[in-house]
């Protein structure tokens, strides 16, 4: 079920924030921060969008923070083992209540992540500024909305399959790669209330982030990964709701 256009919702943008301040490189594609590149055309949309980093205190993710968010993006890469395992509980009683959450490229090895999913989340990869193409396989998916049927990036790095994960609930979007490989790029999975997305795009070093068709694809998951209007079902003893015997 796809949430209204005109919705605006509260999504906080987490980032680890390292490369870019260590990478010139990596700053020069995003000056702001890659946070801050995903959450502009977010705001443009008209959300209500925060930012977080792993150096704030409790990463930018209090319990207050957390409470007022319907959808979480999280991208993470050298830092995952720095994320505070408290934090990542409450990330994911959140999650199981019905908050959203996207898992960005590198984030596939994120604690929250592997949590979730309850597999090791390996893969293969390189960086070898190779070309991407991610072509669209549930045409009919909400987060497939506006895309054209596939995908070019002109460099970014490879995942290669096996990706170990529980089988998708949903597979939007499948990647080719230059070198031959093929990767379950766009995934989605439900867990208690909430629903996830992985999306597999955002080597650090490419502005891959720039790109209007992958602002469409994270847009289109924000929506996708709202909470619904909760139904909260009764659990432990309950008495019968008719005549035993």
């Amino acid at each position: 079920m796809s949430r209204p256009l005109n919705h605006a919702l509260r999504v906080t943008v987490w980032n680890e924030f390292r490369h870019e301040r260590a990478s010139a490189q990596v700053g020069a594609v995003y000056p702001d921060g890659i946070h801050e590149a995903l959450a502009a055309p977010l705001r443009a949309a008209g959300h209500a969008v925060r930012t977080a980093t792993l150096d704030e205190p409790e990463h930018g993710l209090g319990a207050g923070v957390l409470e007022a968010t319907d959808v979480l993006l999280w991208w993470g890469h050298r830092a995952h083992a720095e994320v505070e395992d408290d934090v990542v509980a409450r990330v994911h009683a959140r999650v199981l209540a019905g908050m959203g959450l996207i898992a960005l490229h590198s984030a596939h090895f994120s604690k929250i992540f592997k949590r979730l999913m309850g597999t090791s989340c390996a893969l293969k990869w390189r960086v070898a500024d190779e070309r991407e193409r991610l072509w669209v396989v549930a045409p009919g998916h909400p987060i497939a909305a506006g895309l054209p049927e596939r995908i070019d990036l002109a460099r970014e790095e490879m995942y290669g399959e096996h990706f170990d994960i529980p089988p998708p609930d949903e597979l939007v979007l499948l990647s080719w790669f230059q070198g031959g490989e093929v990767f379950r790029s766009g995934c989605c999975f439900h867990r208690g209330a909430g629903r996830i997305f992985y999306f597999r795009p955002g080597h650090e070093t490419y502005p891959t982030y720039h790109e209007p068709a992958i602002q469409q694809v994270i847009a289109n998951a924000v929506r996708w990964a709202a909470p619904a209007a909760p139904i909260t079902p009764r659990r432990g003893h309950s008495e019968p709701l008719e005549p035993i015997g």
